[in-house]
């Protein structure tokens, strides 16, 4: 993984702790604190999945920019 992928789920895991902490510690009744909870993971699953398809993407785009590159270095070595 490379350092912005780190920093980004870095983020994204303070983001979901800080939103959690928000909701446990804020006065509402136990199914109104639920209802908030289960509503931000959602949200952070949903933004968790969001950033692995991207570094996905980015990943077998650049596998295949190295291929490539690979491939044209031996055709000029043939």
């Amino acid at each position: 993984m490379t350092n912005n992928g780190k920093i980004a789920l870095a983020a994204l895991a303070g983001v979901a702790v800080g939103a959690i902490a928000g909701v446990l510690l804020a006065p509402a009744s136990g199914k109104e604190t639920r209802q908030k909870l289960a509503g931000k993971l959602e949200d952070a699953k949903d933004e968790v999945a969001d950033a692995v398809k991207s570094t996905v993407k980015k990943t077998q785009k650049a596998a295949k920019e190295a291929a490539e590159t690979a491939q044209e270095a031996t055709n000029g070595q043939a």
